[in-house]
């Protein structure tokens, strides 16, 4: 007889998802000596982290927290105010570096492995959970959640698994291809959680608009657009505007659309400047929720302890990253909300087990 116990136990932890904010919280709990099981519905981990940046993957921005707070703006910057404040993005970088990333710093204080491949990034984790022998399960989508007297049941197609804690990382609903198909959403809306309607946000733009198209497959790399309400500019942003053949995109147009996706504006203009001094004003047609850079709306941030991550309903219960209705401008800002609400949810999972035991 070997001397393996047969006595059940639960999982510490379990994490359903294995993209940024689900990877991060296994790290965490990694170094924690938190016992933990990671659930991903794809074949491989951080699938939409190797697409960001044109998969070159910027994963933070080298600013302080309160500018980054700033920059985020209300009701998003009150509810991650915890998170950042304990993990900043110098906290974020210096992770990294410690893990031996070598890392790119672009002149607005972007973050970027030195290499510009994602994949670097996406290593880096997958060298600290194997080393750590922390388990994935790949090609694992996760079915439902169930809580019980002591944990959960976490149901797969072909088996479940007892838990005490849960934390759901599961992303938005943009690029499905990835695994982002609004699982988590289903789970908390199954047990209660209230969950805000679903939109797009940094994101492109089509119009007819032939002063745009007639420039197709021109990049301005310093120029700006801004949000005008019946003809008065609400926002404005500066960077990138991408011509296109049927509209526009890059970083200035991407974070017009988050502001007008976050105020539920309708009937908006774009007005776009660009370095040879044209001003031009279209009427844009936002596209579609699968194309955008992150998903607006999701777990309903009064439902949550932004304290702990913890659902104010439903003990034990955590969320983290894209899958609550937090978002940013682009330029390192979601990574490092996912990467900071993901840390806070372990550390205060494993505060609640620690106490408890």
């Amino acid at each position: 007889m070997s001397n393996i116990s047969l006595k059940h136990t639960p999982v510490p932890l379990a994490i359903i998802g294995g993209g940024a904010a689900g990877l991060f919280a296994a790290s965490a709990a990694a170094n924690r000596g938190l016992g933990c099981l990671v659930f991903e519905r794809k074949a491989r981990i951080g699938a939409k982290m190797l697409m960001t940046a044109n998969g070159r993957c910027n994963f933070t921005k080298d600013i302080s927290a309160e500018r980054m707070l700033a920059d985020i703006g209300e009701p998003v910057a009150s509810f991650v105010r915890p998170a950042l404040m304990q993990c900043p993005p110098a906290n974020v970088l210096g992770g990294f570096k410690a893990q031996g990333l070598r890392v790119k710093r672009m002149q607005d204080g972007r973050m970027f492995p030195a290499s510009e491949k994602a994949a670097d990034v996406v290593h880096v984790f997958g060298d600290l959970l194997r080393d750590a022998e922390v388990p994935l399960l790949t090609n694992c989508p996760v079915t439902g959640v169930q809580p019980m007297k002591n944990g959960f049941i976490v149901a797969t197609r072909h088996f479940t698994v007892w838990a005490e804690k849960v934390l759901v990382a599961t992303g938005g609903v943009s690029f499905p291809k990835t695994g982002s198909v609004g699982d988590g959403q289903k789970f908390a809306a199954q047990l209660g959680v209230r969950v805000t309607p679903l939109s797009a946000g940094l994101v492109g733009v089509n119009t007819n608009d032939r002063a745009v198209l007639q420039r197709a497959g021109l990049v301005c790399e310093t120029a700006a657009a801004a949000v005008l309400v019946k003809g008065e500019e609400v926002f404005r942003a500066e960077g990138e505007i991408d011509f296109e053949s049927t509209g526009l995109s890059g970083a200035a147009v991407y974070n017009c659309t988050r502001y007008a996706a976050r105020h539920h504006l309708t009937g908006w203009d774009l007005a776009l400047d660009t370095p040879e001094g044209r001003h031009v004003v279209v009427r844009p047609q936002v596209r579609p929720i699968k194309e955008a850079i992150v998903t607006m709306g999701g777990i309903d941030l009064d439902a949550v302890n932004p304290e702990t991550m913890e659902a104010r309903h439903v003990p034990g219960l955590y969320f983290a990253g894209e899958v609550l209705d937090i978002d940013g401008p682009t330029g390192g800002y979601n990574l490092t909300l996912a990467f900071a609400t993901a840390r806070l949810a372990v550390a205060s999972a494993h505060a609640a087990m620690s106490r408890r035991h």
